[in-house]
């Protein structure tokens, strides 16, 4: 087919020329002083246009000669760039496959062909992945010299020009890593702070934020972040709960009198102070510095509302009330005996009553309650042996030594 289409176009060219330069009448003459010289007006044309192509050709071979050398260094230089891009593409491979000392020879191949080649030495970015690069192999091998000299220059390279900031980004990402793993969380932190607002809110800036936190000691930060992570779906929903809830008791632990219990309590999210366990902590913490009485008002509500509640944070609610049973009021007898009569087998309903019971100095019903938290294995050792000791007490004052002598073994056996 194509054969046909040439023959068709050359039929075409013949006679178009045909048809054109058929009547050959014209004539051009040139004088040249006595000279004189006529051809045909085709030939003409056809000389005029041989001579237009020889000029041409002429100009480019001529500009090719004297482009060469221009296009040698080209050659050169290009082929020195694959050379520094196969050493980077190698780094890469190496340090992916675990061989450091070879990724970190690789890299600096790659950096030193880069500056050799004046033409190349302009791409900051080739340069801060080649440092990148090799610093990671250093701090695999353990060497933190030489990674925080490779790490410096990455840093300097990428504040050159607007082009290498996403460079600096990703080195400031990679030296918090770095500094996690060597658990200098000040470092880390420095190192985060450094980052634009939209970076340090991506999720793993948030994630390396969160672990510098928890290494600092600063729950409160870590809470704060952690909630960033759970609102970026960070984590799944039942690892946020309790990661923000593991966060909201080492920020009520740390507290050091009942004002900071009572600082970290109002800093806390509202979805945090709905939490049952975590109100439980925030209430038994505020009771041992003292304010058992604020910690009886915290968890009011939740005794209130207990037959909505799952079984644990009854349990959770129950235990916390112990501790900040001191002075409490005697209209919270009746509640508390409405709760345990609709709860009859939860042995940590049972303890707490019991106790509170005690407190109001009605031992005749507290006894039942006390013996059979007491006697429940599912109950946490030391709420057991509370309840053995209260047992004890109540053997002595009703002058049964045998009975308290018997308690206070129990009491003794629990570990």
């Amino acid at each position: 087919m194509r054969v046909v289409i040439w023959l068709i176009l050359l039929f075409a060219l013949a006679v178009v020329t045909a048809s054109t330069l058929g009547t050959n009448d014209g004539l051009v003459s040139f004088y040249w002083r006595a000279w004189r010289l006529d051809m045909s007006l085709n030939l003409f044309l056809l000389a005029l246009l041989g001579s237009c192509f020889a000029i041409v050709g002429a100009i480019q071979g001529l500009s090719a000669l004297i482009g060469l050398p221009r296009r040698a260094r080209a050659w050169r230089v290009a082929r020195r760039d694959r050379n520094a891009q196969a050493a980077l593409r190698d780094a890469l491979a190496q340090y992916f496959g675990g061989r450091y000392s070879r990724a970190q020879k690789s890299a600096q191949r790659a950096l030193a062909i880069q500056a050799d080649t004046p033409e190349l030495s302009r791409d900051d970015d080739f340069a801060v992945l080649g440092h990148l690069l090799a610093a990671g192999s250093m701090h695999r091998l353990q060497d933190r010299v030489h990674r925080d000299e490779e790490l410096q220059q990455a840093f300097e390279l990428s504040r050159r020009g607007l082009t290498a900031r996403p460079a600096e980004e990703g080195a400031r990402l990679l030296a918090a890593e770095w500094a996690l793993d060597d658990r200098d969380a000040p470092r880390a932190l420095e190192l985060l702070a450094g980052l634009p607002p939209g970076v340090a809110r991506r999720t793993h800036a948030l994630r390396l934020k969160l672990q510098a936190a928890r290494l600092a000691k600063q729950p409160q930060e870590a809470l704060k972040t952690a909630r960033l992570l759970a609102n970026h779906q960070g984590f799944s929903d039942e690892a946020a709960l309790g990661l923000l809830r593991a966060l909201a008791f080492e920020a009520l632990d740390a507290a050091r009198d009942a004002d900071q219990v009572r600082r970290i309590w109002h800093q806390l999210d509202g979805s945090d102070r709905r939490d049952p366990f975590v109100v439980a902590r925030a209430a038994t913490c505020l009771a041992q510095h003292g304010g058992v009485e604020e910690a009886r008002q915290w968890l009011r509500s939740f005794w209130e509302q207990m037959t909505s509640l799952k079984a644990d944070e009854r349990a959770a609610v129950a235990l916390a009330l112990v501790p900040a049973l001191e002075g409490i009021e005697p209209d919270w007898v009746p509640r508390l005996e409405t709760i345990v009569l609709s709860f009859p087998r939860e042995a940590a309903l049972a303890y707490a009553v019991g106790c509170a019971l005690a407190e109001r100095q009605l031992w005749g019903k507290a006894r039942s309650l006390l013996e059979q938290a007491a006697a429940d294995p599912m109950l946490h050792a030391a709420a057991r042996r509370h309840a053995w000791l209260l047992l004890a007490t109540l053997a002595e004052r009703e002058g049964e030594p045998t009975r308290a002598a018997h308690s206070y073994e129990r009491a003794a056996r629990i570990v």
